[in-house]
């Protein structure tokens, strides 16, 4: 049922919507949170978010994450990984673009990119170093 090295990146560098998940320290349940992100097979994975989020801090402070992604259809799949935050950045507006255009259709990307740098603040990008994988292709 694991999915092959190579399918496994493949299907993780399609533009899923990640669920994030980092410790949310003691006494509390991890957070979980519906991200977008960009992967190349063999590479980092990188995503953004607003500067000073509680999901910043909580990243910040725990150095790693886990993303997950599935598909649930006439296929029954899913990726997860985990890894160390290797390197953080400021986020520029090319961010925010290239992460836009990979999820939303073209009529919609200059829209979004208005209401996005208007409304969500500074931004910051983390690149993830994969460590371990789960996957499994639940197909047949």
């Amino acid at each position: 049922m694991p999915m092959p090295e190579r399918e496994r990146q493949e299907f993780f560098a399609e533009p899923h919507v990640a669920a994030l998940s980092v410790d949310a320290g003691p006494h509390r349940a991890p957070l979980v949170v519906p991200i977008w992100y960009q992967y190349e097979p063999g590479g980092d994975i990188w995503f953004h978010t607003s500067v000073g989020s509680r999901k910043a801090k909580l990243i910040d402070a725990a150095g790693r994450v886990s993303l997950m992604v599935d598909e649930a259809g006439a296929r029954v799949r899913y990726v997860s990984v985990e890894g160390p935050v290797v390197r953080t950045e400021p986020g520029t507006y090319e961010d925010v673009r290239a992460m836009t255009v990979r999820y939303l259709p073209a009529d919609r990307v200059e829209p979004y990119l208005e209401m996005a740098m208007a409304e969500h603040g500074e931004q910051v990008v983390y690149h993830v170093r994969p460590e371990r994988w789960l996957s499994a292709d639940l197909t047949g």
